[in-house]
């Protein structure tokens, strides 16, 4: 439980708030012994809580106040504080529409990095229902190894359903075959396909950011787009990819045998059906019933993420199995 800490208050100030409400009326000097930390830090720690109305001296002694008066005023301070926020942003914008027109209002583009890096920590930290992505992986010999995205195991820890396909480039580092498996095993739902054209995430469907790719990380650009038709088309390239790409096992399943090559039977088994071969002709070439088929042919559109025997022969001939 870190209530205070939510709001902005140190790990200090949480704390003593919290003793006090236990503990009652309590002298500064005491609650630096109690809590180990330096008489400053307390004094300093008090300033905050008595700043938010949720500590006030009593001789000298400290005592905690009721916090929901305190923190609804607080609430009401900062909702207004948000508004106006919001009305700048859209005051704002419209003056660099109007002195920036040769592009649409709904496009940023941003270079900086510590920007890029804060743009890409937004879709973590501000999705509320799903996170939809497409990874290239590192790219460029000066990529930086690939790891989980700052603030993404935390968004997967609230309930935030991930979705991502992955380039087959990334499965082929073991390092980046670990940082998936760790975030699927806490729930996201993974896939590969093997061009994966650029870096993508749609935050909800309130916002994308797309990465454009460039071998010098130095040079890489952020392109955020807000709610407009570019943003429906960006969700549906998503689900395109979606659709074609091949499931990563779940759970604690290993990845290893991800892309493995196909066994002999079932080599021959997709070229048969690529060939146009019902059932009962494979099951009779084959030397099986025809049941037995169908068994082989629904594992394999399993394996390869297919729902339909056409998306099946896709996906084989896209992984090299046919």
């Amino acid at each position: 439980m870190h209530p205070l800490r939510a709001i902005g208050l140190t790990a200090t100030a949480e704390d003593i708030y919290l003793a006090l409400v236990q503990r009652g009326p309590t002298k500064s000097a005491a609650l630096a012994s109690i809590l180990r930390v330096a008489p400053d830090a307390v004094d300093a720690a008090a300033d905050e809580l008595s700043g938010m109305g949720l500590v006030e001296p009593d001789g000298e002694r400290l005592v905690a106040r009721p916090p929901r008066a305190a923190l609804d005023a607080l609430a009401e301070i900062r909702a207004k504080e948000l508004g106006a926020l919001r009305d700048s942003a859209d005051e704002l914008s419209q003056f660099w529409r109007d002195h920036h027109a040769e592009g649409p209002g709904y496009i940023e583009i941003v270079r900086m990095e510590e920007a890029r890096e804060a743009l890409a920590r937004r879709v973590q930290d501000e999705a509320v229902h799903q996170v939809r992505a497409l990874s290239i992986g590192p790219s460029g010999r000066l990529a930086a190894p690939p790891k989980v995205a700052p603030g993404c195991l935390e968004a997967l820890a609230r309930g935030v359903a991930y979705s991502v396909v992955y380039g087959a480039r990334i499965l082929r580092d073991p390092i980046g075959r670990e940082a998936i498996q760790t975030c699927v095993n806490l729930g996201e739902r993974a896939r590969v396909f093997p061009n994966v054209a650029l870096n993508l995430m749609i935050c909800d469907d309130r916002f994308a950011v797309v990465a454009a790719p460039a071998r010098d990380p130095q040079r890489r650009h952020h392109i955020a787009v807000q709610r407009s038709a570019l943003l429906d088309g960006l969700i549906g390239v998503f689900e395109a990819y979606w659709q074609m790409a091949v499931p990563l096992p779940a759970g604690d399943e290993s990845m290893d045998d991800v892309g493995a090559a196909p066994t002999d039977d079932a080599r021959q088994l997709l070229t048969y059906l690529s060939s146009g071969l019902t059932d009962e002709s494979i099951a009779r070439e084959l030397g099986v019933s025809e049941r037995t088929v169908a068994r082989r042919i629904a594992r394999l559109q399993e394996v390869l993420g297919a729902q339909t025997r056409f998306q099946l022969g896709v996906q084989a001939s896209r992984r090299g199995w046919l």
